[in-house]
């Protein structure tokens, strides 16, 4: 009976790891821009996955709309920016990505305007917003695994992940969103251990 029980802790204890490599590692090893999609930023310029200068990227999806967790982790990401200019390191080697996951709302105007309110003044600062159709918008959600759905009220249910790239631009690590899930010294120790390689 004794051999039962370690048999069967032993492969519980196997089938753990195997699920905890998954989703951890392997799948997140698969996440990538999809190569045929083109977004246009908030000032109306193409941008295409297909054709990215290599750099450190740090990605997140948001809608202008939310309340709390999205314009939170935007202004964190603003002072990590400002961090990150300081050790000239900003627009260089390292990028921000902002995509909108409710395009019907967030038109190219209300992304300046969110872009502003977060001291960015064009698409040549080294951080970019981007918006795509409805259906783009989701393929690339989608190949990050980025979950969002409309309950009917406007207010968007989503993912509370952001990405961390390397300059091949595959996932290396992932954050949180928000006051408490963005570890914004954890994000800016990651990121000077990745451009220093």
């Amino acid at each position: 009976m004794k051999k039962l029980y370690i048999t069967f802790f032993s492969l519980l204890a196997i089938c753990i790891g195997v699920g905890i490599f998954y989703f951890t590692v392997y799948r997140q090893a698969k996440m990538e821009f999809p190569s045929d999609v083109t977004m246009e930023t908030a000032w109306g310029k193409p941008y295409s996955f297909s054709e990215m200068e290599p750099k450190v990227r740090l990605l997140e999806f948001v809608y202008t709309n939310c309340p709390d967790i999205c314009p939170n982790t935007t202004f964190q990401m603003k002072q990590l920016k400002e961090r990150l200019e300081k050790d000239g390191l900003f627009g260089k080697k390292v990028e921000f990505l902002t995509i909108t996951i409710d395009p019907k709302r967030d038109t190219s105007e209300v992304m300046q305007a969110y872009a502003k309110m977060f001291g960015v003044e064009s698409d040549e600062e080294g951080w970019v917003f981007l918006r795509g159709n409805e259906d783009d918008t989701k393929k690339v959600a989608d190949a990050f695994n980025f979950q969002y759905r409309d309950p009917g009220n406007g207010m968007l249910i989503h993912t509370t992940l952001t990405y961390f790239l390397d300059e091949n631009n595959r996932v290396i690590d992932t954050f949180g969103m928000g006051e408490k899930g963005f570890d914004k010294e954890k994000v800016y120790k990651a990121i000077l251990e990745e451009v220093k390689e």
